[in-house]
C-alpha cells in the first residue's frame, strides 16, 4: 500500500475514532445552540463536513474547531432569520423544585426557552461556560474573543436571564391552579 494511502487511511480512522467520542457531546451542544434537536444535528453535521474538508491538512484541535464552527453557524443562522419570534410565555406554577424526572425535564425546558430569549452572543457564551463547564479562557479560544468579551457578554447574560427568569416566576405566581389569569 502506498505511503500516502495509508496516511489517508489512518487519518480517517482518527476522525472516525474522535467522531465516535465527542459526536454526543457536540451534539448536546448543537442543539443547545439551535433549540431543537433536528436543528442541532443539522448544525453539526455542517461543522463536521467543513472539518472533513481540512481534515488531511487539519492539525489543531478538531473538537475546538467543532465548537467553534457550531457557535459561528448558529450565529450566522440567527443573523440569516432576522427578528426573533416572540416566544410563548412560561405559565406554569410550582416549578420550584423537580419531583420527579417529568418535572426535571419541564424545568429543563423552561431554562432552555429562557435561554432562548437572550442575543445569540450571551447564550453562546452562558452554553460554553455552564453547559460544557468551558473556563473563561477557553470559552475566548473557541470564540475567537477577547476573554473579557467573554465575561461581559457572560455576565449581561446571566443578569437577562435572572430578569426573565423572574419574569416568569411573577406571571406563574399571579397564574391559578389550572393557568388561568385570577
Amino acid at each position: 500500500m502506498p505511503a500516502d494511502r495509508a496516511a489517508a487511511d489512518r487519518s480517517a480512522a482518527e476522525l472516525e475514532r474522535f467522531l465516535a467520542d465527542r459526536a454526543d457531546h457536540l451534539l448536546r451542544t448543537a442543539v443547545l445552540l439551535t433549540g431543537s434537536r433536528e436543528a442541532g444535528e443539522d448544525l453539526l453535521q455542517t461543522a463536521v463536513e467543513r472539518l472533513l474538508r481540512r481534515w488531511r491538512r487539519f492539525d489543531g484541535n478538531p473538537e475546538g474547531y467543532l465548537r467553534r464552527t457550531l457557535c459561528n453557524l448558529a450565529t450566522d443562522g440567527y443573523r440569516r432569520a432576522g427578528r426573533w419570534r416572540q416566544k410563548e410565555r412560561l405559565l406554569r406554577p410550582g416549578l420550584s423544585q423537580p419531583h420527579d424526572a417529568t418535572d426535571e425535564v419541564d424545568l429543563r425546558d423552561a431554562l432552555v426557552r429562557l435561554l432562548w430569549q437572550l442575543p445569540v452572543r450571551q447564550r453562546t457564551v452562558l452554553v460554553l461556560r455552564y453547559w460544557e463547564q468551558l473556563t473563561d479562557a477557553e470559552t475566548a479560544a473557541v470564540l475567537g474573543w477577547p476573554e473579557g468579551t467573554v465575561k461581559s457578554a457572560g455576565s449581561r447574560g446571566l443578569l437577562r436571564l435572572r430578569e426573565l427568569a423572574d419574569d416568569w416566576t411573577d406571571a406563574a405566581a399571579m397564574c391559578g391552579r389550572d393557568g388561568n389569569r385570577s
